[in-house]
This record gives structure tokens, sequence and C-alpha cells, in this order.
């Protein structure tokens, strides 16, 4: 098995229904909202085995301070190959200028997981940031 990435943010509705379903997301019932939110996107990053769409992280930004992560995931039989921590490095690429990059995880055991990347909590707030000031 070889996975391939891509920065692509043009998606099947059915890769990404399959992708957003096999981690348990609802949002995944909306696979054409999502595809349209994907191509609205500032930058996508997605992990491909052949024809199969086995990850995915999105990124949201302004161009120049602040840059919101969304949407890492990796399908589960997928999960333990180290795709997510290729996604990460990839997409963080894009943000070494940035002031701020954040991402609010929905599941606290990610954050173990996060933190390896630089980000942090901090008292009084929600998002884990990384601070390039």
């Amino acid at each position: 098995m070889e996975i391939k990435y891509s920065d692509t943010k043009d998606f099947d509705a059915k890769d990404i229904e399959r992708l957003f379903l096999s981690v348990k997301w609802d949002s995944g019932k909306y696979p054409g909202k999502l595809v349209r939110g994907m191509h609205n996107s500032t930058h996508v990053v997605s992990a491909w085995d052949g024809e199969r769409l086995v990850g995915l992280v999105r990124a949201l930004d302004d161009g120049e301070t602040v840059a919101f992560l969304h949407y890492l995931l990796v399908d589960p039989e997928y999960q333990g190959l180290h795709i997510g921590d290729e996604l990460m490095k990839r997409i963080l690429s894009f943000f070494d200028g940035y002031l701020y990059v954040k991402i609010m995880p929905s599941d606290p055991k990610t954050r173990r997981f996060y933190e390896k990347y630089g980000f942090r909590t901090y008292d009084n707030y929600s998002a884990m940031v990384i601070k390039n000031l």
C-alpha cells in the first residue's frame, strides 16, 4: 500500500461521505455540503490509497495572521499508519509566518496528538494555539 497526498479541493460526494461516516461524523450525512465546503476552504490536504480517500485535513485562514484547522480525519482502517501525522505536517507548512494557528479538538483524547505539533491550551481559552509572536 502506497499512500499518496494531494492538495486538491475537488472531491466526489461518495468519497467524502464514506470517509466522514467511517469515523461516525454526522456531517457525513451531508456530502454535498462537505464537497462545497472543501472547495471553499483555503487549504485541503487529502490522503489516498489508490482511488480511495483515506484521510483529510482542511484549513481556513485570513492569509496573514490566523489559520484555523478543521476536519482532520483518517479512516479507521488506516489509522496507525502515520497518515494523520503527514497530513498535519503538510497543512502546517502553509502557515509558517502566521501569528496564530488554532484548532479546537472535539475529543479531549486527541489533545496529546496536537501537542506534538506545538499546540498548547491557554487559560480561559478553549482553542489550542501555536503562537509565533
